[in-house]
């Protein structure tokens, strides 16, 4: 049965440095939006109400439904406890242990192992598992590896991250709207001032907003491990866990980790090894080390055995 309480406050550990870099995060974006704007309401002029709609719509649309879409593209398929009675028990004890809604349990079929939560809040939330991590994780690790999926529904990380990440859509698809709306053709000089700006302007705008989110991602990822490590008590369950998931993933061929890899930002782990990743600058998850070595403090800290 699904659990309710009146408070929306989990029992995992807050985290202020979290919550510090969401708010400068989104605060910085806020800004980035509305300067962005503003330049197209000056070199469009007469075009402002369809640059509010679009704004106003993609921002809803994106908000609403990014999660569901996120799922569906990555085959996360409902499961009920009679299809999957250990995991339902497993996402059970973490619930308990949080006091926490039960989100939706999924499956995924892919050899990839790995794992991921949509959803805007506790209520919306859905949980999913690869096959591939059902079959590698011994259920101590999976719990590990849950706990972290459920971190980032208790700190609301996919509503901050499809927010924060908006910009960045907004600004391509302006780009789009200039180019190919026919005011290239225009003799107004106006226009074609905007023909030439806006690509350059939205470019900018995608460049900044990209960094912003890739540096809240990596940290976000840190910061579940983190509230996981303590909420379980366990931190060396979800380093072996991180170990094997890292390891196997070499071993996937390239054409499946190339599906996976557009939802990256989703995952527990990046669905490409060191060697093929950008640069820790691009990277959506802090490296291999960066979460063992934090995780070996808190156990160190925790006096685990």
């Amino acid at each position: 049965m699904t659990r309710t309480r009146p408070s929306s406050r989990s029992r995992y550990a807050p985290d202020r440095g979290l919550a510090a870099r969401m708010a400068t995060t989104m605060f910085l974006i806020g800004l980035l939006y509305v300067v962005f704007v503003g330049v197209l309401l000056v070199l469009l002029r007469g075009s402002w109400p369809v640059i509010l709609l679009i704004a106003g719509a993609l921002f809803v649309g994106q908000f609403w439904f990014s999660d569901r879409i996120a799922a569906l593209g990555m085959g996360a398929r409902e499961v009920s406890r009679e299809q999957a009675p250990e995991l339902h028990g497993t996402v059970d004890r973490i619930c308990a242990l949080a006091d926490m809604p039960k989100p939706k349990v999924a499956i995924a079929e892919s050899d990839v192992p790995n794992a991921f939560a949509t959803g805007r809040g506790e209520r919306t939330a859905l949980v999913c598992v690869t096959t591939g991590l059902l079959r590698r994780l011994e259920p101590d690790e999976l719990e590990g590896v849950l706990a972290h999926e459920m971190a980032h529904v208790a700190h609301r990380d996919v509503a901050v991250m499809t927010i924060a990440s908006f910009l960045g859509v907004l600004a391509g698809l302006m780009t789009r709207v200039v180019l190919y709306s026919g005011l290239g053709r225009s003799r107004d000089s106006t226009m074609g001032a905007a023909v030439i700006l806006v690509p350059v302007v939205s470019a900018a705008v995608y460049i900044v907003s990209f960094l912003l989110t890739r540096v809240l991602s990596r940290y976000r990822e840190l910061a579940a491990d983190r509230a996981a490590a303590l909420l379980t008590g366990r931190p060396s369950t979800l380093a072996a866990a991180l170990t094997k998931v890292s390891g196997e993933m070499a071993r996937i061929p390239g054409k499946d980790l190339r599906k996976a890899e557009p939802y990256n930002a989703f995952w527990f782990a990046p669905a490409f090894s060191s060697k093929e990743s950008l640069g820790r600058l691009l990277s959506t998850h802090p490296t291999l080390e960066q979460r063992l070595d934090q995780l070996a403090r808190i156990s160190a800290r925790l006096g685990e055995e």
